[in-house]
């Protein structure tokens, strides 16, 4: 098996971009990356396209084809991958594959989604079809629904509070509004969501104990990346190769209350576990996280899980300022799923675009993890039963 680098991404703003198709969206977000790349006129061999939404939302399928035609890609293979808000770290990790084993040199992986064009309410129960069809969604649940039950749970078993909640959402609106990529370009204060008299007003309940800061923003984007073997990486490239140190993947049952211990995100520790051992890294080894933070509790949960902290620990930790910029571990410098927002399809990818930019140290200084050499994704599916953690590196071995 080849070692793979990571040699071009790119990404559009996240938010609303009603000027644009889905497949637009994709063919941007595909053209920064082969051109950081600087592969210029060369082409790729294969396409692999994340997206969850296209059949429901624009009745769009077979994207990796359109996309492979927009950009004059031909013939390069094409495949969409589909595995719900885990479509993105699932299309890279094929990619991945596809160039370790030696069948491809060079991969585009692009990851996106259009939901804006919908209600809210339409996009909720877009991405409540990933619960189960037969003991879950016909009852009403939403993903709002599960990361309140599993936050309440969360509260009863390890003291988590509210506080620790906020301390999230204000520290990743802090960065997205640093963030030109980012959805939500907003600073909050804890005392406009929480303490103010108006707080009930500006900070509604959602899914009890889970308020509306609580949450990421239904969000249209795209991200991509390009891959090809580390040791070819200097011959097409100038950047910095980021090599591909590890990945894991793992699943859970689908019911949430089929658990042991609905608290055990037993998946997101699982792919970690095998990241790291691929890797030949330990959690005190990684330099900058980007978490999957659909809502406050999974930064803090994940945060956990992966093994930074010791279960219970992790809110305790964002109250410290440890995971802020300059913190023990920074996470979600980006700003999250929070505020740079959450395109489902394509935010797997989104992460380690971001990652790759701090890997070579590319970023502003007021987002610019200092020195950073390793980089942690988590990509949470459903609700935590299908998960893919990975494990960046700059510059090789």
């Amino acid at each position: 098996m080849r070692d793979v680098a990571i040699i071009g991404v790119g990404m559009i703003p996240f938010g609303r971009r009603d000027e644009d198709t889905l497949v637009d969206m994709l063919a941007y977000a595909s053209m920064h990356a082969l051109d950081d790349a600087g592969l210029g006129d060369k082409g790729v061999d294969a396409v692999y396209v994340a997206n969850m939404g296209g059949g429901i939302l624009q009745h769009q399928t077979a994207i990796a084809s359109a996309l492979v035609d927009r950009l004059s890609l031909l013939p390069a293979a094409a495949d969409t991958v589909e595995n719900g808000p885990a479509s993105g770290a699932s299309a890279v990790k094929n990619g991945v594959l596809a160039v370790a084993s030696g069948y491809y040199d060079t991969v585009l992986v692009a990851g996106g989604e259009k939901m804006r064009e919908v209600t809210g309410w339409k996009a909720t129960d877009f991405v409540a079809t990933l619960t189960h069809p037969e003991v879950e969604y016909p009852y009403g649940i939403t993903l709002p629904g599960m990361a309140g039950i599993f936050t309440r749970l969360y509260m009863e078993k390890y003291g988590l509070t509210r506080e620790m909640l906020v301390a999230v959402a204000i520290k990743n609106q802090a960065m997205g509004a640093l963030n030109p990529y980012a959805h939500v370009e907003m600073l909050i204060t804890r005392e406009g969501i929480l303490d103010s008299p108006h707080s009930v007003v500006n900070n509604p309940a959602m899914a009890d104990p889970l308020h509306l800061y609580d949450a990421c923003p239904v969000s249209d984007g795209a991200a991509a990346l390009i891959l090809c073997p580390l040791e070819m990486a200097q011959e097409l490239t100038k950047n910095v190769p980021i090599l591909v140190a590890g990945f894991g993947q793992a699943t859970d049952t689908h019911a949430l209350q089929e658990r042991e211990d609905p608290t055990d995100l037993k998946a997101v520790t699982l792919a970690a576990q095998q990241a790291f051992k691929r890797a030949n890294l330990k959690p005190s080894d990684i330099d900058v996280a980007e978490l999957h933070d659909a809502f406050t509790i999974l930064e803090i949960a994940e945060s956990e899980h992966v093994g930074f902290f010791k279960k219970g620990e992790g809110g305790k930790a964002v109250l410290a300022g440890k995971t802020k910029l300059g913190g023990q571990i920074p996470i979600n410098v980006s700003g999250g799923l929070k505020a740079r927002g959450h395109p489902v399809g394509g935010t797997g990818v989104a992460q380690l675009v971001e990652l790759t930019w701090q890997l070579r140290h590319e970023l502003p200084k007021e987002r610019q993890v200092k020195n950073a050499k390793t980089g942690l994704s988590v990509n949470f599916g459903g609700f935590g039963n299908n998960v893919l953690c990975f494990i960046l590196k700059r510059g090789g071995k």
